[in-house]
């Protein structure tokens, strides 16, 4: 299959994968609340943080191990790669086994404390279903390195593919559950029979697909663990900052101007952020790409990816920032029945942040596609500090405008950070970026624009 049909077929992929993840947040929660209450279902709102922040654990060790795995075999280091599997299945093994030893004396430290005891929901019944949902949530250790299979087999839409049919079961089988009346439980058990079927059969497909394990049998490698846990120390930093971003930001306006400003500008940056999302499936269709180029070394190839990628994006965002400055206060308006009076430069502030977000967000991912992960967590540490004191200073100053300009401010540092030092990895200039970038453009359009006359003769 040719580099453009992979990036139509991952594009197709994952805009069935963002549906159906927004079904799996909004299509349950009116079942949720007609079949066990609203005060109900928001205490296991509550209960299911603990899994989440567990999950959250494996994103740095699981990431370097699968980019590891990627480049090593697109290199054509085929023995490299089997013994990155092995050694990543070991590291993430004992990360599993650590979260498990967390998990059991987080809950029963919860438990002698009576925290469950105050709940609506019965104290046992919540201790067991949080436990079956962790050990759930500790099989997804392993599903990046599993993926990385699939990528280095150039069939990351087929792994989308897989992983957009398990939300869809993990829906149907939570529908079926609250619809039969059963309770927490219950649920927590059809998700995890899902989550076992799901990674038996992806775990054994993608080792199918690359055919690698048939010859190369791999072995645990020193070297090659050490340099996974470092890397995956630094993956570690990308989330951190996010979480001092959007945590900070929202509790520095509670402190200055008060928890009906929190409502607004939370409501307001989530709605100005929405648009992102489908900016963000630019990202999960080319980085398979972008990565496989990278490791077998062909620049040129991996250079124009990168550009297209940047400018297509900014391009939409450009579509979308128009289409929220004419339509985005009047949804606005509307999605909260007309509750939250929000100013006018605070909303335009916020949607003059997509610009921004656009150019760096998809930047960053080079340094993930060449596993360099650890300067794009300094950048967002630094970024995410220096937004916080700035929210906090204009926000005493202008208020909710000062807010939204301290809130944006990440966006801006991070452009003038992240975007030099991504080109410099992709052995460019920022202006060559613009120019060639535009002269990608150009090309496409001819091609298209012939192959559109041609079909009509």
């Amino acid at each position: 299959m040719s580099l453009k049909k992979r990036v139509l077929s991952n594009g197709l992929a994952s805009i069935f994968q963002k549906g159906v993840r927004v079904l799996e947040q909004l299509f349950l929660v009116p079942f949720f609340i007609s079949a066990w209450g609203a005060a109900y279902y928001g205490e296991w709102l509550t209960l299911t943080i603990i899994p989440s922040v567990i999950a959250f654990s494996n994103l740095g060790f699981g990431s370097a191990a699968a980019n590891s795995f990627v480049l090593s075999y697109a290199a054509g280091h085929k023995q490299e790669a089997a013994n990155i599997s092995k050694t990543g299945v070991y590291i993430i093994s004992i990360m599993v086994f650590v979260a498990m030893l967390i998990s059991t004396v987080a809950i029963f430290t919860l438990d002698y404390f009576h925290v469950f005891d105050k709940s609506l929901i019965d104290s046992q019944e919540a201790i067991l279903a949080v436990s079956i949902l962790i050990f759930s949530q500790l099989l997804t250790f392993y599903l990046q390195l599993i993926e990385a299979y699939y990528r280095s087999a150039q069939k990351a839409a087929l792994s989308i593919n897989l992983i957009t049919s398990k939300a869809a079961a993990n829906l149907g089988a939570g529908l079926l559950v609250l619809l039969l009346g059963y309770g927490i439980v219950e649920f927590a058990i059809s998700q995890l029979l899902v989550m076992l079927i799901f990674m038996t059969v992806y775990w054994i497909k993608g080792r199918q697909v690359i055919g690698l394990f048939k010859i190369h049998s791999g072995v645990k490698d020193s070297i090659i663990l050490k340099d996974i846990t470092t890397k995956g120390l630094s993956y570690l930093m990308l989330p951190l900052w996010q979480i001092i971003y959007f945590q900070g930001t929202t509790f520095v306006v509670r402190i200055v101007l008060g928890p009906e400003a929190v409502a607004i500008f939370n409501t307001v940056r989530t709605l100005s952020r929405s648009f992102n999302q489908v900016l963000y499936m630019v990202e999960p269709t080319v980085f398979p790409e972008l990565i496989n180029q990278i490791g077998k070394g062909d620049w040129k190839t991996a250079q124009k990816i990168f550009r297209l990628s940047i400018l297509g994006v900014f391009a939409l965002s450009a579509i979308g920032f128009v289409f929220l400055a004419m339509f985005g206060l009047w949804f606005y308006g509307i999605w909260t029945n007309n509750e939250l009076e929000v100013p006018e430069t605070m909303w335009y502030l916020f949607i003059s942040g997509m610009l921004l977000n656009a150019l760096w967000y998809t930047t960053e991912m080079v340094f993930r596609a060449v596993n360099q992960p650890r300067k794009m967590g300094i950048y967002g540490i630094i970024a995410a500090l220096i937004s916080i004191t700035c929210t906090y200073l204009l926000s005493r100053q202008f208020g909710l405008n000062g807010a939204a300009m301290g809130a944006i401010s990440l966006d801006l540092i991070l452009v003038f950070l992240v975007m030099p030092a991504g080109c410099k990895i992709m052995r460019m200039s920022v202006g060559e970026l613009f120019s060639h970038g535009l002269d990608d453009f150009k090309l496409l359009y001819t091609k298209v624009q012939l192959k559109f006359l041609s079909s009509k003769n």
